[in-house]
C-alpha cells in the first residue's frame, strides 16, 4: 500500500496520539517498531498519519506504552478502522479537504464548545445568512457553487437532530449580532433562529456583551473545542485564512478549555425563550437579543 500524500485530520491525529503515548512511555521509535514487527521508518509513517496500522498492532503498542485507558484504546482503534467516508464524501469534488475534515470531526464528536465574535457559527446559521456570507467571501462563485456550499453546510447541521445529537454550548460576541454585511432583515431572521434553537435541550447559547467587564487575554480569535468519547482525544479547531489549525496536545486543550470557561462566566446567562422568562428580573442573553430585534 502506498503512502498517503495528504492524510486527513483524523489520520494525522491518530498518528500523533500514538506518538504521544510512545514518548510518554520513554520508548524509542526503533524499539516500538521492533515490538510491533515494523521498521523504524514504518513507525514514523504511522505516527505521521501516512499509513494505516492494523488493530492488533495498535492494541499491542498501546499496551506496551502503558496506556491503561480502555476507552482511549477503543477510540484509537475506531479511528484506525474508519474509512473516512460519510455524507461529506459526496462533496470532495468541489470542496477543500479541510472543510471535509471539519465535517468528519463534527460527526465523530460528542459535544462542541465554541466562541465566535464576528459571525454566527455555521451550525447555527440560516440558509440565507449562509448564502450572504458565501457571496461576500467568493464573489466569483457561480449560483450552482453557492447552492452547493449552502447545501453542504445544511447537511452539517443534521448532527443537531436525531436521538443522539451533538451537544452545543456557544458563546457569541454581541458584535456578531450587529454586523450588517448580510443585510438587516437577514440578520433579524438569523437572531430569531438563534432564539428558536435555544429551545432545544442540547443547545446552549450565551451572548458576550460589549459591556463585559473582563475578557480572557490572548483570545481575540474564534475557536472551537470538540469533545470525544475519550477525553484525551479532544480537539481545538482554529479558523485561519490560509489553513485551519487542529490542536490536540493536553496543554492546548487545557488552555482553551479554561478560556472558554472564563468566556462563559463573563457572558450573559443563556438564551431562555420559555414563557416564564418573558419578564426579566436580570440582564440575560434573551433580553439583549430582544433589544437588538426591537432596534432593527
Amino acid at each position: 500500500m502506498g503512502l498517503r500524500s495528504n492524510p486527513s485530520q483524523r489520520q494525522r491525529r491518530l498518528g500523533a496520539e500514538l506518538r504521544r503515548l510512545r514518548e510518554l512511555s520513554g520508548m524509542s521509535a526503533t524499539d516500538a517498531g521492533a515490538l510491533a514487527g515494523l521498521g523504524r521508518a514504518h513507525m514514523s509513517h504511522i505516527e505521521m498519519g501516512r499509513t494505516a496500522i492494523p488493530e492488533e498492532k495498535l492494541r499491542a503498542l498501546a499496551h506496551a506504552y502503558g496506556c491503561n485507558s480502555q476507552k482511549l484504546v477503543d477510540a484509537l482503534v475506531a479511528m484506525g478502522r474508519s474509512t473516512g467516508k460519510g455524507w461529506w464524501t459526496d462533496y470532495q469534488d468541489s470542496l477543500s479537504a479541510s472543510v471535509l475534515d471539519l465535517a468528519e470531526l463534527e460527526a465523530s464528536s460528542t459535544a462542541l464548545r465554541n466562541f465566535e465574535w464576528v459571525y454566527v457559527h455555521g451550525l447555527l446559521q440560516t440558509p440565507e445568512y449562509m448564502r450572504a456570507l458565501f457571496e461576500i467571501g467568493n464573489r466569483d462563485a457561480s449560483p450552482d457553487e453557492l447552492d452547493r456550499a449552502v447545501d453542504f453546510r445544511l447537511r452539517r447541521q443534521e448532527i443537531l437532530k436525531g436521538d443522539t445529537p451533538l451537544v452545543l454550548h456557544m458563546v457569541i460576541h454581541e458584535a456578531a449580532l450587529h454586523m450588517q454585511f448580510v443585510g438587516a432583515e437577514i440578520m433579524r431572521r438569523q437572531i430569531e433562529h438563534l432564539v428558536d434553537l435555544s429551545r432545544l435541550p442540547h443547545i446552549e447559547i450565551q451572548i458576550l456583551p460589549f459591556t463585559a467587564q473582563t475578557y480572557p487575554a490572548g483570545f481575540g480569535t474564534p475557536f472551537a473545542l470538540f469533545d470525544s468519547s475519550a477525553p484525551e482525544l479532544g480537539t481545538v479547531h482554529l479558523e485561519h485564512p490560509v489553513a485551519p489549525l487542529y490542536l490536540g496536545d493536553p496543554a492546548h486543550l487545557t488552555r482553551f478549555t479554561e478560556a472558554f470557561e472564563q468566556l462563559s462566566t463573563v457572558a450573559l446567562p443563556p438564551l431562555d425563550p420559555e414563557p416564564e422568562s418573558k419578564f426579566h428580573a436580570r440582564k440575560d442573553s434573551l433580553g439583549l437579543v430582544q433589544h437588538l430585534l426591537y432596534r432593527m
